[in-house]
């Protein structure tokens, strides 16, 4: 099992959305007020898209896949919060179209969980 979503994750790190490149660069290297992520992250039986593990903070970003499928993304939701995380969702259209405001609410969740 642990392989096969380290696996998974990898796949998943070369296959980033566009929304996703476009968050991950402004995550990664502690570029957002020196702030550790991480991408396509295993949590339980679940990949989130990226995590704070300092702030137990976890990031999903949804497109169209989500659509129709609140109930499976609610109990997601639940497991990950049962392991002590937060988590905050944004939709891709967002994150493409109002990347300042992700990120400066990114910002304030990572602040609010330390």
């Amino acid at each position: 099992m642990i392989d096969r979503m380290i696996s998974i994750s990898r796949q998943l790190r070369r296959d980033l959305t566009v929304a996703e490149k476009a968050l991950w660069h402004e995550l990664r290297d502690r570029r957002l007020s020196g702030i550790k992520f991480r991408r396509q992250f295993p949590i339980d039986k679940f990949i989130v898209d990226f995590v704070c593990l300092e702030a137990r903070l976890t990031i999903e970003l949804d497109g169209p896949v989500h659509k129709g499928r609140e109930y499976q993304d609610a109990l997601r939701s639940r497991i990950i919060r049962s392991h002590g995380f937060m988590e905050r969702r944004y939709r891709n259209d967002d994150v493409l179209d109002r990347l300042p405001w992700v990120l400066e609410d990114i910002r304030q969740a990572v602040e609010r969980q330390m």
